[in-house]
């Protein structure tokens, strides 16, 4: 009788242990470890099997490639992409789908996972065989959201299973192109003595799949929750088995959601797609820039536009900040959509280097449009809005700012800086302060470009 072993994985960063312990080595953090129990194998059994060493599970129990081959000798041919019907989706993934890859999208409830996936299932149903499985709603909750949405319904194969063996055996049969999974976290293994959901079910029964998806050439699309923190609930070891790893972003009472890219063997990392939420479902934004823009007439303090870079495009937010007179002796700081302790650093450059105090202001900063800035071109924009709040001057509303602010007050270039100019002059802003190493040797038509150094010349150029 085969003996039951036991593991025990960090949930952050995936490495595995013998016995429990209070920290993981491996990312230093404390009371990750969780068991998992490993599934019996039998004597002999091969290392290219699946956890239960058998091969009832659609017959896919071998490696991808057992023989070693030269690396010259690969065929280089690209893999014809198929497209998801979503302009916004493709970008995000590279250019489309590829066969044989598995894709993780991830958000919050309610952030449009199931509808934006629907969608594109119903679209491309209708020239490709799809399998759509729910293992969280019935067939007719999914039939409903269909036609509330007015998708064609037919071609589509449904599929209500939570057990990974009989969608296996499902898609063996079907032999679909794509095949879609919601949710990875209510599929299970008959082998696996744990609950679905928990970190032995979600990395076996995502490995298996993702197997599975290899060797028969299926593109595999799969449905996975965060954590509070908006991390993907599941052990880290899950975002090293799939090629690429998506995250839907956007709160309940928000019109619009982006589709960020965190991790794509197939393509640019970080890229992002904007999606409006409709009656009829999620549409696309090809111009993301416009939807962030919409300013009010009225020109108001604190409020400017700044040109960042997300994946291959650049686009125009607004950045809006708020300074008041703090009543505590610890004054707070507050960003949404930045970074909470890079604002605090650029304070301090601007009181060191700028001659503005701001030790007794509450500081407030907003990105406009609930996008999140992860690069540094936003430095001198946030500065230069802080100090039109401080001193209640209105800046220029065809004025565009962006450029990296270092430790001493220098100016630092940031990459496609003439691709950020060019953008900014398609949408009619006139004038522009950027970092004296973008600076265009000449400036677009019909707007004034200012280089500047360091961030006094900066505060001058206002």
């Amino acid at each position: 009788m085969a003996k039951v072993k036991s593991a025990f994985v960090c949930t952050e960063c995936g490495a595995d242990y013998r016995k429990w312990q209070g920290q993981c080595t491996s990312c230093q953090e404390w009371n990750t470890l969780s068991e998992v129990r490993l599934a019996p194998t039998r004597p002999g059994a091969g290392a290219g099997t699946v956890a239960s060493g058998s091969t009832g599970r659609g017959g896919y129990a071998g490696s991808l490639s057992r023989e070693v081959v030269d690396l010259g000798s690969v065929d280089l041919s690209e893999v014809p992409r198929l497209s998801s019907t979503f302009e916004e989706f493709d970008r995000v993934l590279g250019g489309g789908l590829v066969p044989g890859s598995a894709v993780l999208l991830g958000g919050h409830p309610g952030a449009g996972k199931s509808t934006l996936l629907l969608q594109t299932a119903c679209k491309l149903a209708q020239g490709r065989r799809v399998v759509y499985v729910t293992g969280e709603e019935s067939l007719s909750q999914v039939a409903m959201r269909a036609h509330r949405l007015q998708l064609p319904s037919q071609g589509l194969k449904m599929l209500a299973e939570t057990s990974v063996e009989t969608i296996l055996a499902v898609a063996e049969r079907e032999t679909p192109d794509i095949l879609v999974i919601d949710s990875i976290q209510t599929m299970h293994l008959d082998d696996i003595a744990s609950a679905p959901g928990g970190v032995a079910q979600v990395r076996e029964s995502a490995a298996v799949l993702t197997r599975f998806a290899k060797q028969s050439n299926t593109v595999l699309l799969l449905v996975g929750h965060v954590t509070k923190d908006g991390s993907l609930a599941g052990p880290k070891v899950l975002e090293h088995m799939i090629d690429a790893s998506l995250l839907l972003e956007g709160g309940a009472d928000s019109r619009f959601r982006t589709l960020r890219g965190q991790k794509n063997r197939f393509g640019a990392v970080n890229e992002l797609g904007v999606f409006a939420m409709l009656e009829h479902g999620l549409k696309e934004v090809k111009n993301p820039s416009a939807i962030f823009l919409s300013r009010n007439e009225e020109q108001s303090a604190g409020s400017l536009v700044m040109v960042v870079w997300e994946g291959t495009r650049p686009i125009l937010v607004e950045v809006q900040a708020l300074l008041d007179e703090s009543a505590l002796g610890n004054p707070r700081r507050v960003a949404v959509g930045l970074d909470q302790n890079r604002l605090a650093m650029l304070l301090a450059v601007l009181h060191r280097h700028g001659g503005l105090f701001t030790g007794d202001q509450d500081v407030f900063l907003n990105v406009v449009g609930g996008v999140k800035v992860l690069e540094t071109s936003a430095d001198l924009a946030v500065l230069l809005a802080v100090v039109s709040s401080l001193q209640n001057r209105p800046l220029p509303r065809e004025l565009v700012v962006f450029g990296e602010v270092g430790l001493s007050g220098e100016i630092r270039p940031v990459p496609s800086g003439q691709e950020r100019i060019v953008e900014a002059a398609k949408h009619g802003f006139k004038r522009a302060i950027v970092p004296r190493g973008n600076a265009p040797k000449r400036s677009p038509e019909g707007m004034e470009v200012v280089a500047v150094d360091k961030l006094a010349e900066a505060l001058d150029a206002l």
